[in-house]
């Protein structure tokens, strides 16, 4: 992780201190433990290392400079069909999007078993990962997910709840994460967002603002 990158992640771990994080799992390679250590640095907590959300396996792509990739006759299907694609002595795309969002699931399920419903669940991975991750929770065929953006150190967030996830942010790189803080209050009313940590139903009448709080 070059300096860019470093204060970038100090950024993103400013921002997340108030937020009561109770596990963090992370993809095993370098900068990605990295970052996982950085935003764990002062709150006690063990960095779990996960390979199921580690970095896809770009078999005798990886390294390759993108000027060369784009020539390649697989980078069209990787662009428009990416369901298709397996990487040459790599991984496919939705074998890794399968391994990775079972692992998110099984984390936010343990998180749970832990903590309760004051569970938060940082997980540390990689663009082409987290996008595929967003597309299973959004109910996007994985060919859609190159239309989702995640810059590095951005802050994306699904809720699994028992019926359906929850998708919170999706690329967020600098909103106020005080929604994130789970809070000791339910809410009722229409029209204010009701807890999606306890219930599995949608909010009716729209929410928004500080009372829309994971709880």
């Amino acid at each position: 992780m070059d300096d860019t990158g470093v204060a970038q992640v100090k950024a993103l771990a400013r921002r997340l201190k108030p937020v009561p994080i109770t596990h963090l799992v992370s993809s095993p390679l370098t900068r990605t433990m990295a970052t996982a250590r950085i935003i764990a640095k002062g709150r006690g907590l063990k960095v779990v290392e996960d390979d199921q959300v580690g970095e896809l396996d770009y078999g005798r792509w990886t390294g390759q400079r993108i000027t060369k990739l784009v020539k390649d006759s697989l980078w069209a299907a990787v662009q428009a069909h990416p369901s298709s694609v397996t990487f040459p002595r790599g991984e496919s795309m939705r074998s890794a999007q399968v391994r990775a969002v079972a692992a998110c699931r099984e984390a936010a399920q343990k998180a749970t078993a832990d903590s309760g419903e004051a569970a938060v669940v940082v997980i540390v991975s990689h663009g082409d990962i987290i996008k595929a991750v967003l597309a299973d929770a959004l109910g996007m065929h994985l060919d859609m997910f190159q239309r989702i953006i995640v810059d590095p150190a951005s802050l994306s967030v699904v809720n699994y709840t028992g019926l359906r996830p929850f998708v919170e942010r999706i690329n967020d790189c600098g909103g106020d994460v005080g929604a994130l803080i789970p809070s000791q209050q339910p809410t009722k009313k229409v029209g204010k967002a009701r807890s999606h940590a306890t219930g599995s139903d949608a909010v009716v009448g729209g929410g928004s603002g500080p009372d829309r709080r994971r709880r």
